[in-house]
């Protein structure tokens, strides 16, 4: 039976008062569908004009790929030497932008749930994670640059710090969904807060931290390979070298390269989280 003949029957069966209460909110709750729509369409005409869309610039200058997409192939893999030993860069990058991040982040994101501590703590704490958040990698990675000069160190501060207000918010949010019941348990022990986190409270978010982790991870080693482009180290560097020289043949090689990388670290981390969580 389909929900609106559940909802008529219930209302044959409802006293003359509730019929009537529910008469008077139908104009009302399709009013409001009706102005949501309405205002969804007007939200999303207007980014379109704020965006400049424009799919027919788009087809217009679909030659013009095709032209410069023409020009990377055959890929030149003559300098895969350097390329690979770059690439074991970034990887590197991600590994250590990601590990400090999961350190600094796992604090954070248990200061940041509201089922864990205070709203005094929580309010600041979670300010703190959106200004991590909120500045992209390349932001920092300048910043960072100018504090340690160029390489790829100044590229895994610029992940770590970015990654660390990602996985905060996510990990305090895996807090939050907990099952109340061993801890509670673990309380009336006459446990400490922190025997009640490390006993009660870690055993059940683990699985999702781990799931976090490896995601991060693949997606640090991708934001790695853009860091070059200011200078942070990485595949990057030639990759940026190759575009600005036009040299499209190498660019291809370094994408294959790259698509490669990234590929096999997916299905690694696929595998490690079929396996832990």
């Amino acid at each position: 039976m389909s929900k609106s003949l559940q909802l008529s029957a219930s209302e044959q069966t409802a006293s003359p008062a509730v019929r009537q209460a529910l008469a008077k909110q139908r104009p009302l709750i399709t009013s409001l569908r009706i102005g949501s729509i309405l205002v969804t369409i007007a939200l999303l005409m207007y980014s379109g004009a704020v965006s400049d869309l424009s799919f027919g610039e788009l087809l217009g200058g679909v030659g013009s790929m095709a032209e410069l997409i023409v020009k990377f192939f055959p890929p030149d893999f003559s300098r895969w030497a350097s390329y690979l030993q770059a690439t074991i860069e970034t990887i590197a990058m991600g590994i250590w932008g990601t590990l400090l991040a999961v350190i600094v982040a796992i604090p954070l994101s248990i200061l940041a749930s509201e089922n864990v501590c205070p709203p005094w703590i929580v309010f600041p704490v979670r300010r703190l994670l959106d200004a991590m958040r909120a500045i992209n990698e390349l932001v920092f990675a300048l910043i960072f640059i100018v504090a340690v000069g160029l390489g790829p160190f100044a590229g895994v501060l610029a992940l770590f710090v970015h990654t660390a207000g990602i996985l905060g918010k996510l990990f305090s949010e895996a807090i939050e969904s907990i099952e109340p019941g061993p801890v509670e348990g673990i309380r009336a022990t006459g446990a400490s807060k922190l025997q009640e986190i490390i006993f009660g409270v870690i055993p059940q978010v683990m699985p999702l931290w781990t799931s976090f982790t490896l995601y991060r991870f693949e997606s640090n080693v991708r934001s790695a390979a853009v860091l070059g482009i200011v200078g942070a180290g990485g595949i990057g560097v030639a990759l940026y070298q190759s575009f600005r020289s036009f040299n499209y043949q190498d660019v291809c090689a370094i994408l294959i390269i790259l698509v490669v990388t990234v590929g096999l670290i997916d299905t690694l981390s696929a595998r490690l989280r079929q396996r832990l969580v």
